[in-house]
Protein backbone atom coordinates (compact mmCIF):
# COMPACT_ATOMS: atom_id res chain seq x y z
CA UNK A 1 0.00 0.00 0.00
CA UNK A 2 2.91 2.32 0.67
CA UNK A 3 4.21 1.71 -2.87
CA UNK A 4 0.72 2.39 -4.24
CA UNK A 5 0.62 5.67 -2.31
CA UNK A 6 4.02 6.59 -3.75
CA UNK A 7 2.66 5.95 -7.25
CA UNK A 8 -0.45 8.06 -6.55
CA UNK A 9 1.76 10.88 -5.19
CA UNK A 10 3.90 10.80 -8.34
CA UNK A 11 1.15 10.41 -10.93
CA UNK A 12 -1.20 12.97 -9.35
CA UNK A 13 1.71 15.29 -8.45
CA UNK A 14 0.28 15.42 -4.93
CA UNK A 15 2.89 14.40 -2.35
CA UNK A 16 1.05 16.41 0.31
CA UNK A 17 -1.92 14.02 0.20
CA UNK A 18 -0.11 10.76 -0.46
CA UNK A 19 3.35 10.99 1.08
CA UNK A 20 3.80 13.83 3.57
CA UNK A 21 1.88 12.20 6.45
CA UNK A 22 1.96 8.44 5.82
CA UNK A 23 -0.45 6.32 7.85
CA UNK A 24 0.90 4.03 10.55
CA UNK A 25 1.41 0.32 9.95
CA UNK A 26 -1.54 -0.41 12.24
CA UNK A 27 -3.82 1.93 10.32
CA UNK A 28 -2.85 0.31 7.02
CA UNK A 29 -3.33 -3.19 8.47
CA UNK A 30 -6.85 -2.27 9.61
CA UNK A 31 -7.67 -0.66 6.29
CA UNK A 32 -6.42 -3.60 4.25
CA UNK A 33 -8.32 -6.02 6.50
CA UNK A 34 -11.58 -4.13 5.87
CA UNK A 35 -13.52 -6.09 3.23
CA UNK A 36 -15.14 -2.87 2.01
CA UNK A 37 -11.77 -1.40 1.01
CA UNK A 38 -10.32 -2.72 -2.23
CA UNK A 39 -6.69 -2.21 -3.25
CA UNK A 40 -5.38 -3.61 -6.53
CA UNK A 41 -1.97 -3.17 -8.11
CA UNK A 42 -0.34 -4.01 -11.41
CA UNK A 43 3.21 -5.20 -10.89
CA UNK A 44 6.10 -5.50 -13.30
CA UNK A 45 9.01 -7.25 -11.63
CA UNK A 46 9.43 -5.45 -8.31
CA UNK A 47 7.77 -2.25 -9.51
CA UNK A 48 4.14 -1.21 -9.09
CA UNK A 49 3.11 0.27 -12.44
CA UNK A 50 -0.59 0.70 -11.68
CA UNK A 51 -2.78 1.02 -8.62
CA UNK A 52 -6.48 1.22 -7.87
CA UNK A 53 -8.16 2.03 -4.56
CA UNK A 54 -11.91 1.53 -4.24
CA UNK A 55 -14.62 1.32 -1.62
CA UNK A 56 -17.76 -0.77 -1.40
CA UNK A 57 -20.70 1.42 -0.42
CA UNK A 58 -23.62 -0.56 0.98
CA UNK A 59 -26.91 0.95 -0.06
CA UNK A 60 -30.00 1.51 2.06
CA UNK A 61 -32.72 1.65 -0.58
CA UNK A 62 -32.09 -1.90 -1.78
CA UNK A 63 -29.96 -4.81 -0.67
CA UNK A 64 -27.07 -4.04 -2.95
CA UNK A 65 -23.80 -2.16 -3.09
CA UNK A 66 -21.93 0.24 -5.32
CA UNK A 67 -18.18 0.23 -5.84
CA UNK A 68 -16.55 3.65 -5.92
CA UNK A 69 -13.13 3.86 -7.56
CA UNK A 70 -11.46 6.49 -5.41
CA UNK A 71 -8.05 6.50 -7.10
CA UNK A 72 -6.64 4.90 -10.23
CA UNK A 73 -3.14 5.63 -11.49
CA UNK A 74 -0.70 4.19 -14.01
CA UNK A 75 3.00 5.06 -14.17
CA UNK A 76 3.70 7.66 -16.86
CA UNK A 77 5.95 5.34 -18.88
CA UNK A 78 3.33 2.56 -18.91
CA UNK A 79 0.21 4.46 -19.97
CA UNK A 80 -1.89 3.55 -23.00
CA UNK A 81 -0.99 -0.13 -22.59
CA UNK A 82 -4.27 -1.37 -21.09
CA UNK A 83 -3.14 -1.36 -17.46
CA UNK A 84 -5.97 0.87 -16.18
CA UNK A 85 -8.51 -1.22 -18.08
CA UNK A 86 -6.99 -4.42 -16.65
CA UNK A 87 -7.26 -3.03 -13.11
CA UNK A 88 -10.92 -2.14 -13.66
CA UNK A 89 -11.53 -5.57 -15.21
CA UNK A 90 -9.94 -7.16 -12.10
CA UNK A 91 -12.36 -5.14 -9.97
CA UNK A 92 -15.44 -6.48 -11.78
CA UNK A 93 -15.55 -9.96 -10.15
CA UNK A 94 -14.93 -8.36 -6.75
CA UNK A 95 -17.90 -6.08 -7.39
CA UNK A 96 -20.07 -9.02 -8.42
CA UNK A 97 -19.09 -10.96 -5.29
CA UNK A 98 -20.01 -7.93 -3.16
CA UNK A 99 -23.45 -7.74 -4.77
CA UNK A 100 -22.66 -4.42 -6.44
CA UNK A 101 -24.95 -3.20 -9.16
CA UNK A 102 -22.49 -0.60 -10.47
CA UNK A 103 -18.87 0.52 -10.35
CA UNK A 104 -18.47 4.27 -10.59
CA UNK A 105 -15.63 6.77 -10.77
CA UNK A 106 -15.20 10.52 -11.00
CA UNK A 107 -12.91 12.31 -13.45
CA UNK A 108 -11.96 15.93 -13.90
CA UNK A 109 -13.20 17.33 -17.21
CA UNK A 110 -9.66 18.48 -18.01
CA UNK A 111 -8.29 14.94 -17.61
CA UNK A 112 -8.98 13.91 -21.20
CA UNK A 113 -7.25 10.49 -21.02
CA UNK A 114 -9.30 9.51 -17.94
CA UNK A 115 -12.53 10.78 -19.50
CA UNK A 116 -11.77 8.81 -22.68
CA UNK A 117 -11.03 5.62 -20.71
CA UNK A 118 -14.15 5.81 -18.57
CA UNK A 119 -16.31 6.73 -21.58
CA UNK A 120 -15.02 3.60 -23.33
CA UNK A 121 -15.89 1.43 -20.31
CA UNK A 122 -19.17 2.91 -19.11
CA UNK A 123 -21.84 5.55 -19.47
CA UNK A 124 -21.18 9.17 -18.58
CA UNK A 125 -23.17 11.23 -16.11
CA UNK A 126 -22.36 14.90 -15.66
CA UNK A 127 -22.76 15.81 -11.99
CA UNK A 128 -21.41 18.38 -9.59
CA UNK A 129 -19.11 17.44 -6.72
CA UNK A 130 -19.07 19.41 -3.47
CA UNK A 131 -16.58 19.16 -0.60
CA UNK A 132 -18.19 19.94 2.76
CA UNK A 133 -15.94 20.43 5.77
CA UNK A 134 -16.86 18.19 8.70
CA UNK A 135 -16.69 21.19 11.03
CA UNK A 136 -18.75 24.25 10.22
CA UNK A 137 -16.64 27.40 10.21
CA UNK A 138 -17.59 29.87 12.91
CA UNK A 139 -18.49 33.31 11.52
Amino acid sequence: MRAANALFAEVFDDPQSYADQPPSDGYLRDLLADPRFIALVAVEGERIIGALAAYELRKFEQQRSEIYIYDLAVAADRRRQGIATALIDALRPIAIAAGAWVIYVQADLEDEPAVALYTKLGSREDVLHFDIAPIRAML
